[in-house]
């Protein structure tokens, strides 16, 4: 697997992401009332490569986690990606909140397969297997494009889990085997690798990006996993704000995620304590074996033992926090 995540840095991956989903919400009112329900600001999104989409949280009324979304801006709806385990309660957690508004929303996870590159060439080898490729010239991050590619209409839209370059395809389902074979034929001699999804979790740990599933959940607010970028703090009101604008303008965050590097294996496991001075401050949320980094883990710990350099124990042994992303973009490629 190492050789892989370092194959992955140097020119790219392709992997099949069968955990997503996909929540569509349309109707006429659906600007003012998606504004109002996640964090980010959806009234300023516009078709086009600069902001056609935009990272985002669905909180519960007292701050928490629901469901971490990728907005994307299509002609007459929002579609919402997410996690699949994240669908059903987002969904319901939303309909509760709709009264007399002209929305619906729909789980259309389904209808698309889901692929993601990511790497330095990413977005080369996409747009080399696309018809036409030029939309995804500028394209920023979270934004999205339409392209034809092996005959099929597919959405595209700039986030990854690698800090790399990436770009993650929607593609309908009767397509997904012509357009992961344009993909790969366009990925000769890019250094395009298939790539399973214990290489991609070793690649969001070193890249210290929080999961669903893991560091993300109705137990995290926002600011502990360090996810201001989700965040509009100038928009009106939406579910969980009043937590969130307090928390900022009070600096009273109490725990916040952080990476963590030990001595060699074995890997410690998802709930296991992290301590100083014989108390427990935290807890390990994620782990992997990298290959340019050794044996790291993400985790939650108390503030005041987050700073890069603080020692402290984890499994029976010492560790040392780290500042994230552990591996930089890039490090990997020729001359970095």
């Amino acid at each position: 697997m190492s050789d892989a995540v370092t194959a992955v840095r140097r020119g790219a991956g392709l992997f099949v992401r069968e955990g997503r989903g996909l929540i569509v919400v349309r109707g006429g009112d659906r600007v003012r009332w998606l504004n109002g329900m996640i964090t980010n600001d959806v009234a300023t999104l516009a078709p086009g490569p600069e902001r056609s989409g935009c990272h985002a949280l669905l909180l519960t009324p007292i701050g928490r986690i629901v469901a971490e979304l990728h907005v994307l801006l299509r002609p007459d709806a929002f579609w919402l990606e997410t996690e699949r385990e994240a669908v059903a309660p987002a969904r319901a957690r939303l309909e509760k909140l709709l009264i007399a508004d002209d929305v619906t929303l729909a789980d259309e996870s389904d209808r698309f397969a889901r692929l993601g590159i990511e790497g330095p060439r990413a977005v080369e080898i996409v747009a080399a297997a696309a018809d036409d490729g030029s939309g995804l010239a500028g394209l920023a991050s979270d934004a999205c494009a339409d392209l034809r590619a092996a005959g099929a209409d597919v959405v595209a839209f700039a986030s990854g889990w690698s800090g790399e370059p990436a770009l993650q395809l929607l593609v309908p389902r009767e397509a997904e085997a012509a357009v992961r074979q344009a993909l790969a034929a366009a990925g000769t001699g890019r250094e395009l690798v298939e790539a399973d999804a214990s290489v991609l979790e070793t690649l969001r740990i070193e890249a210290g990006v929080p999961r669903f599933g893991a560091e993300l959940s109705e137990e995290v607010l926002p600011p502990e996993a360090r996810l201001d970028r989700a965040i509009s703090y100038t928009k009106g009101c939406y579910t969980g704000q009043e937590i969130i604008a307090r928390m900022r303008s009070r600096g009273n965050v109490s725990h916040l995620l952080v990476g963590l590097a030990f001595d060699g294996p074995p890997l410690p496991a998802r709930g296991d304590a992290i301590t100083a001075d014989g108390r427990a401050i935290g807890e390990v949320t994620s782990a992997a074996l990298s290959p340019a980094a050794g044996a790291i883990a993400l985790g939650f710990v108390r503030r005041g033992h987050d700073a890069p350099g603080t020692r402290v124990e984890l499994a029976g042994r010492g560790a040392e926090v780290r500042a994230l992303p552990f591996v930089a973009p890039g490090a990997a490629r020729p001359g970095a």
